[in-house]
């Protein structure tokens, strides 16, 4: 199904931009690089993938009820939010990174990283809520 693929999509990425953190924090830059772009390449997947599938497909409702639906619209409104400045915050940043501007590199990704992997994390908790619904 597509929602579990999604989910996947997002749980790769995150674990990618994890270890993305682990590679540059021991100074392995080579592998850093390939971290991030195999992240870049799952989120651009997953955006292909999730606008294809919501263009023909219904979307689900959410039938939890009490506290469970506050923290769900909780994390569904700021994931949504804080995704639409990932995309360009992301390519910034790999520009930056990609042309060796190492120091507006960091700038950036002070702010992208985080919320780059709030957004990733947040979209597999997304996915968890919802499973019971599609």
């Amino acid at each position: 199904s597509f929602p579990f693929f999604h989910a996947v999509l997002k749980g790769a990425t995150f674990v990618f931009l994890i270890a993305s953190g682990i590679a540059i924090k021991n100074k392995k830059i080579t592998i850093h690089k390939t971290f991030m772009l195999t992240a870049f390449v799952l989120s651009s997947l997953f955006l292909i993938s999730y606008v294809i599938y919501h263009l023909t497909h219904p979307s689900a409702k959410f039938g939890g009820e009490g506290a469970v639906r506050s923290v769900y619209f909780f994390i569904l409104v700021s994931h949504i939010l804080l995704s639409v400045p990932v995309i360009p915050l992301a390519l910034l940043s790999i520009y930056r990174g990609w042309t060796n501007d190492i120091e507006k590199h960091k700038r950036i990704v002070k702010f992208a990283y985080p919320v780059w992997l709030y957004v990733a994390l947040t979209g597999v908790l997304v996915y968890l809520f919802m499973q019971p619904y599609y």
